[in-house]
């Protein structure tokens, strides 16, 4: 897996997912944000961290009985447990919440390694618990049965579709309060760059409109004066 730039990592959190959508778009990525995922706790500390993969089926009754967790080498368990430090787990459900994809004592575990974060686009179950622990948590909604319900664990560590977005292996997965966002690991260094510049100028637009000013010639910096105002804003910040 690829090791994210510590200073990579410090800059993603932060920005935001919308403005790193933002960098994305300006690159022809379009498809980025994973859909209809959500903190399990909105007020958690942005999840920056490198993509490892769950990767689920529909279940087959006959050989995803209760038992198949007598094995160690059951790939939902072996995804909590090589999981790497700084990583977030990302399941691939189908977008399918009526089963859950983990519950709060595998998540338990899970930031207790040291993950960075979990993210589903299906279903937690003990959605209460985990909302208070302290590592981020997204999905679509609860989900109080067992995944073996409807989901088969298959296989760990590879390229997956989550809520619409293809996640390989090593990407970054950034999240806030809005959602997840999925950025290639080859680009992140200048994403992560642009972004922090982006959420300058943001910050000095959101000021001057608070003030009453109007967002014609800022918002793009189409006038001169408004790229004179924000050099000005910028060194009085030291941004």
């Amino acid at each position: 897996m690829p090791t994210l730039d510590p200073r990579t990592r410090d800059m993603l959190r932060t920005v935001s997912t919308a403005t790193l959508c933002t960098a994305l778009f300006k690159r022809g990525l379009r498809n980025q944000f994973i859909q209809d995922v959500r903190p399990l706790n909105p007020l958690a500390p942005t999840m920056v961290g490198e993509a490892w993969t769950l990767r689920y089926i529909p279940a087959r009754e006959d050989i995803n009985t209760i038992a198949v967790f007598n094995d160690a080498s059951h790939p939902q368990r072996q995804a909590v447990e090589t999981c790497p430090p700084g990583a977030v787990l990302v399941i691939d459900s189908r977008k399918d919440a009526r089963a859950a994809s983990a519950g709060s004592i595998l998540v338990a575990r899970l930031m207790q390694r040291g993950a960075a974060g979990i993210v589903t686009d299906g279903g937690f179950r003990d959605s209460p618990d985990i909302a208070r622990f302290a590592m981020p948590a997204y999905h679509s909604r609860p989900s109080a049965p067992t995944n073996l319900t409807l989901h088969q664990a298959i296989d760990i560590n590879v390229p997956i579709g989550c809520g619409d977005v293809a996640v390989f292996p090593g990407d970054v997965v950034v999240g806030d309060g809005e959602g997840v966002v999925i950025i290639p690991a080859a680009i992140a260094d200048e994403i992560a760059t642009e972004a922090v510049e982006m959420t300058a100028f943001e910050d000095f637009v959101t000021e001057e409109v608070l003030k009453g000013r109007s967002i014609i010639g800022l918002y793009p910096p189409t006038h001169d004066q408004s790229r004179v105002d924000f050099a000005a804003w910028r060194e009085a910040r030291q941004r």
